[in-house]
């Protein structure tokens, strides 16, 4: 049996969860105050105090670290890498370090991991960043060579609940094609090709269908004459695609229930702007299944918003002729990087070195 510490740092909080091989043992969420996240001047300067607030929760909860046999960490933005698990290695915290491609708190997730695993003699996995690239050459022809795709998405939970389809289907995940949703605060959908994820929108800064707090695509000439309107400096304008763009646009709030609990009291406005991110998302499957020629063995709705069973039906209506709709509700992101360690110790996969 493994013992695993599971570290996924966001934005205002740390989750941490212990796992014994695939099975939850423990698990917490530490809130950190705005006040306290804001007195540091950069991401990575929050890693000595992240550290000891976890080692103090473990103490407090009676938890030996030595115990554990390894410790894992959420995967931050690092150069763009084939999909898989990681050993934490210099390299990989030196690209974190300097910020290889932007400052995000799941960084420390790795840095984090690696410092406990240094301090008990143990080893530290990151699995399946958000930067996981596997699009074909066509996939990353935009329209004009100055451009070209980005593959930027959930690929830890998606990459997870394919694997857990299979799995249930008892057929190999690399003999599968699928296409997989991500609804979350972030949408997006990934064409599956015998185990390698070979198209996905952009979930992260404009592309794809909106989502409760991203614009995702935009019509382009109108977002040049805004850009050089005069009345938008640069940094409102990115604001508007990631962070108030969607729901938050249309209605104020990026939470999904309370926009969901709207549209079912009789607001139509609601229910409007809920529906088209139904037929958003809808439009996007059909683009996948086209990219994967019509021979598609399912459609995954995961992640948050898919415990919504009124989305889930204005999706499933439209795209259920091209194949079962299958739901795998939450995130599971504890689960899922436990579940990709758990694949190395055990020796059914082999762990990749990050060059």
């Amino acid at each position: 049996m493994n013992k695993l510490l599971i570290i996924n740092p966001g934005s205002t909080s740390t989750k941490i969860g212990i796992f014994e091989d695939n099975n939850e043992v423990k698990s917490f969420t530490l809130r950190h105050e705005a006040s306290v996240i804001n007195g540091f001047k950069s991401v990575i300067d929050q890693y000595s105090w992240r550290k000891e607030e976890i080692i103090k929760i473990l103490v407090d909860n009676n938890e030996n670290l030595e115990s554990f046999d390894a410790f894992v960490g959420r995967g931050g933005l690092l150069k763009p890498i084939r999909s898989g698990t990681y050993r934490v290695n210099e390299a990989m915290l030196a690209d974190l370090k300097k910020g290889v491609k932007g400052e995000h708190a799941s960084n420390l997730g790795a840095m984090i991991a690696d410092g406990l695993a240094k301090d008990f003699g143990k080893e530290a996995f990151i699995a399946d960043p958000v930067v996981v690239d596997e699009l074909s050459d066509l996939a990353r022809i935009t329209g004009h060579k100055a451009f070209e795709k980005v593959s930027i998405f959930h690929a830890l939970n998606q990459k997870a609940v394919a694997k857990r389809y299979a799995k249930e289907k008892n057929v190999s995940y690399n003999d599968l094609n699928l296409i997989v949703v991500h609804l979350g605060g972030g949408i997006s959908v990934g064409a599956h090709e015998k185990g390698k994820v070979i198209d996905v929108n952009n979930a992260l800064n404009g592309d794809g269908p909106f989502s409760p707090e991203r614009a995702g695509s935009l019509p382009v000439a109108d977002l040049v004459d805004l850009c050089f309107s005069g009345k938008h400096d640069k940094g409102e304008v990115l604001k508007m695609i990631t962070g108030k763009g969607g729901f938050v646009s249309y209605l104020d709030t990026n939470d999904a229930r309370e926009v969901e609990n709207k549209a079912e009291a009789g607001d139509e406005y609601a229910k409007l702007i809920y529906s088209a991110m139904a037929y958003q998302v809808a439009k996007e499957i059909g683009s996948a299944a086209s990219v994967l020629m019509g021979k598609v063995d399912a459609i995954i709705l995961t992640g948050g918003i898919a415990y919504s069973k009124l989305m889930v039906r204005m999706i499933r209506e439209r795209v259920e002729y091209i194949t079962e709709v299958v739901v795998y509700p939450g995130e599971d992101e504890l689960l899922a990087l436990a579940e990709a360690t758990n694949r190395v110790l055990s020796g059914e996969e082999e762990a990749i070195v990050y060059e």
